[in-house]
């Protein structure tokens, strides 16, 4: 609960209302809620950076601070699908011929793209959040799931984040709660 606290805390700040939905990753517990009115109605696991918590470009970690869902791609896509630059590219990682345990990682199935929404922190030069590409996306390495190991983005399993991404509004906020 405090971590939605925060959250509304942050909104006053920054002069903003609530949206119907509310996303909230709790970076130390490594748990995405998401938020109906006051209401947690779901908790699912995700993963991150390998790297330190960072909102620097080039810095490969994951930022933190209030974001909004800025696009969502990979609509109909099978589970596993390959996305470069946010298009399919008509494959699933099982299926390529590299797929196993050295396959690089890759984005796939789902992306919400994040915007940040605090100039300073997350938006703006040298720390922009959008211009990172940072995303909610799947992982070709379940297996290693929930180990942090992407470059900056919020790891997510297919499954739930197939029926995330269905629930969840271009515009939705996304908090990213550093602990």
């Amino acid at each position: 609960m405090k971590e939605f606290e925060v959250y509304l805390k942050c909104l006053k700040r920054h002069g903003l209302k609530r949206t119907d939905d509310v996303l909230i990753a709790v970076l130390g517990e490594q748990i995405l809620q998401r938020w109906q009115a006051d209401q947690l109605v779901e908790s699912l696991p995700f993963s991150r950076s390998k790297k330190l918590l960072s909102c620097e470009q080039d810095s490969l970690g994951t930022p933190w601070g209030l974001h909004e869902v800025a696009a969502k791609h990979g609509d109909g896509q099978p589970a596993g699908m390959v996305m470069v630059g946010r298009e399919p590219i008509g494959e699933r990682w099982q299926d390529r011929p590299d797929a196993g345990p050295d396959q690089p990682c890759l984005v796939t199935t789902r992306i919400l793209r994040l915007r940040g929404l605090e100039p300073g922190l997350n938006a703006g030069p040298g720390v922009d959040s959008f211009e990172r590409y940072i995303y909610i996306h799947g992982t070709n390495k379940p297996e290693r799931f929930p180990e942090n190991i992407s470059a900056g983005c919020l790891l997510m399993l297919d499954e739930p984040l197939t029926k995330l991404y269905e629930r969840i509004a271009v515009g939705t906020h996304v908090f990213i709660f550093k602990t």
